[in-house]
């Protein structure tokens, strides 16, 4: 049987584009926790280091969509070669304002500019979608890509905490500048494989993505449900302290990396024909159901193996996710859309991590995993409400039934295809011509045919 990982790295330039984007996209979670180490080792003022580290991450989950949004209208390598400039120029400029002392004013002023750095992972998915579009190998593609964005947020603050606090407090966010000039120098000149500019649709309002249904919806079930791994963040961090040993939280964030990805594999290798929006609202009552056992967690080792439970929903919800996006999203701004998606999935984990930090300050621990369970019960709302209406965009995109148990017949007439449409013509051709020789056999035994002759006088 074959591999079907090995397979998508079959197309041209597939391992190339790959591999360079994984190098890129290392620095976005390693900016996040590289700042907080820095300003933390610099000024020793936790709170101003939160909030430089929370403007770094909103204005990334704010600009980095609108720098998508350019990228569909011009192309990968006209935008991402400026934007990637600006945000490694800003983030310099962070590192010698923290040096040297300057106002705080201007340490948000350039985490603010940072935010323009791209979302890597929505341009390599970019690339995924340009080679398999329609075909069952996208979500392997995506699956993979699910499974990248776990190791990356799991390797990239644990890197930045051991460069930053081993050598010397900007080592981290140095560190990131450098990897992304570099995995963006060594992505962007790799041309077979970029996605050509869409033409706009007559329809398109050139409004942002973001206010379409299908976008928004799917974006707030990610910002909700990336609320719960913000949980499991301060909470691993609570626990770890509590039994005296912070390093223990390491072993909390690596368990529920490890059950993503685990389930992220394995989706992959599966050829499901289930519709999309009701492996949607499976998903994510997995995820709202696997918050309940948090109630039950009183020491790390129990924190673990419940974390390991709920991170088995986590990546294959998010493979979903974004079958969803790429099928009712016009492909002139499906770039835009992915990266909402990663956005939403970001600025959850930022709030969630942010309120369990405020809750269990105010009310203890315990009370912290209320967080994860309200932010469950809303993202499973919102899948279920929304569930309808992405299936009736699912079947005007791909004219589809409405009611997924009906099978696509692709000899049915409200769903034609090229050759169905080309068979149609022939034989709508073949009946005018039948029912012309009809009539002239008719007409036979009244008024003969007879070739008009010309007369002449």
């Amino acid at each position: 049987m074959a591999n079907p990982y090995s397979e998508i790295f079959s197309a041209p330039g597939a391992k190339a584009f790959s591999a360079a984007g994984l190098l890129a996209r290392l620095p976005l979670p390693m900016t996040h926790m590289g700042i907080l180490t820095m300003l933390s080792e610099t000024t020793g003022q936790y709170a101003l280091a939160g909030l430089v580290a929370g403007t770094f991450t909103f204005s990334m989950a704010f600009l980095g969509p609108q720098v998508s949004r350019i990228v569909d209208r011009r192309g990968q390598g006209r935008v991402l070669p400026v934007a990637t400039g600006i945000s490694v120029i800003a983030l310099g400029a962070l590192l010698l304002c923290a040096t040297t002392g300057a106002p705080t004013w201007t340490l948000f002023v350039f985490a603010l500019l940072s935010g323009l750095m791209p979302s890597m992972g929505a341009m390599v998915r970019a690339r995924w979608t340009e080679i398999y579009r329609g075909r069952p190998q996208l979500n392997t593609a995506y699956s993979m890509e699910s499974v990248v964005d776990e190791l990356t947020y799991v390797i990239s603050p644990a890197l930045a905490v051991t460069l930053s606090t081993a050598l010397f407090p900007q080592a981290a966010p140095l560190a990131a500048a450098v990897l992304l000039a570099v995995g963006v120098a060594l992505f962007v000149p790799q041309k077979r494989t970029e996605p050509p500019v869409k033409p706009r649709t007559e329809i398109s309002s050139g409004a942002p993505v973001v206010f379409s249904a299908p976008v928004l919806m799917l974006a707030l079930t990610l910002l909700f449900g990336g609320a719960i791994a913000g949980m499991v963040d301060t909470m691993g961090l609570a626990f770890a302290e509590q039994q005296g040993n912070k390093a223990l939280s390491g072993l909390v964030f690596a368990v529920y990396a490890l059950g993503s990805g685990i389930s992220g594999l394995a989706f992959g290798a599966l050829k499901l024909r289930i519709p999309l929006p009701r492996l949607l609202v499976v998903g994510v009552t997995g995820t709202a159901l696997t918050t309940l056992p948090f109630l039950l967690v009183d020491n790390i080792a129990g924190m673990a193996a419940v974390v390991f439970v709920a991170g088995v929903f986590f990546a294959p919800t998010m493979v979903v996710i974004m079958g969803i996006v790429e099928r009712t999203t016009p492909e002139h701004q499906l770039t835009e859309a992915m990266t909402w998606m990663i956005a939403g999935l970001q600025s959850g984990v930022a709030l969630g991590a942010a309120v369990s930090g405020v809750v269990v300050d105010a009310y203890g621990t315990r009370w912290g995993f209320a967080v994860a369970i309200g932010a469950g019960a809303v993202a499973l709302l919102l899948a279920l409400t929304s569930a309808p209406m992405l299936q009736r965009h699912l079947a005007q995109r791909e004219r589809l039934p409405v009611n997924p148990t009906d099978p696509a017949d692709p000899a049915d007439p409200a769903n034609p295809t090229k050759e169905h449409k080309e068979h149609k013509e022939h034989k709508e051709h073949d009946e005018h011509k039948e029912h012309d020789e009809h009539n002239d056999r008719d007409n036979c035994g009244t008024e003969p045919h007879r070739p008009q002759v010309p007369s002449g006088n």
